[in-house]
């Protein structure tokens, strides 16, 4: 029996393993063991700022936050933190993240935007809009997962410097 050339090419067709399914993910679109997939917090340790310019009035600064990240890559967090001049300090904030940065599943990109207190006399001028200690704060991240609850991350903090700190999800 002759086959029509129509029924030949619709076999052909037919035959393409994945043809009649839906379409499958680019690799670079499927879901990475790194990234995350649902509601999470995170804990923010953070033992090191770097100055980009030294004053002999510096202290040591250390940081530690609680991060509520969503499925959707909205977050808010707050963090207590001793500031570059040894005063008790504290932020809180919401912001957006974006995974696989560049197709690479383990770097990622934060921007959180807040309020922030502790800059007090005589360093309230050490913040831009500060007033009585409470200031607005927009803070740029870049991030690295080594595996699906650890990261290192570092942020931006102006044109002063940048907080170095690990990451632990939950």
């Amino acid at each position: 029996m002759k086959t029509s050339l129509r029924a030949r090419a619709a076999g052909l067709l037919l035959a393409i393993p994945g043809l009649t399914q839906a379409p499958a993910l680019r690799a670079e679109e499927a879901a990475s063991p790194l990234i995350p997939t649902a509601d999470g917090w995170e804990l923010v340790i953070s033992p090191y700022a770097y100055h980009f310019s030294h004053s002999p009035e510096h202290k040591h600064v250390y940081l530690i936050g609680l991060e509520r990240q969503r499925a959707d890559n909205w977050l808010w967090g707050g963090a207590y933190f001793s500031n570059s001049f040894g005063q008790d300090s504290g932020v809180g904030y919401v912001g957006y993240m974006w995974n696989n940065v560049f197709d690479i599943p383990a770097l990622y990109f934060k921007l959180v935007a807040g309020i922030m207190y502790g800059y007090k006399e005589p360093y309230e001028d050490k913040v831009p809009f500060n007033h009585n200690g409470w200031s607005p704060v927009i803070l740029p991240s870049v991030g690295w997962r080594f595996t699906p609850k650890d990261s290192v991350q570092v942020v931006l903090l102006g044109g002063n410097g940048m907080l170095f700190s690990y990451n632990r999800r939950f």
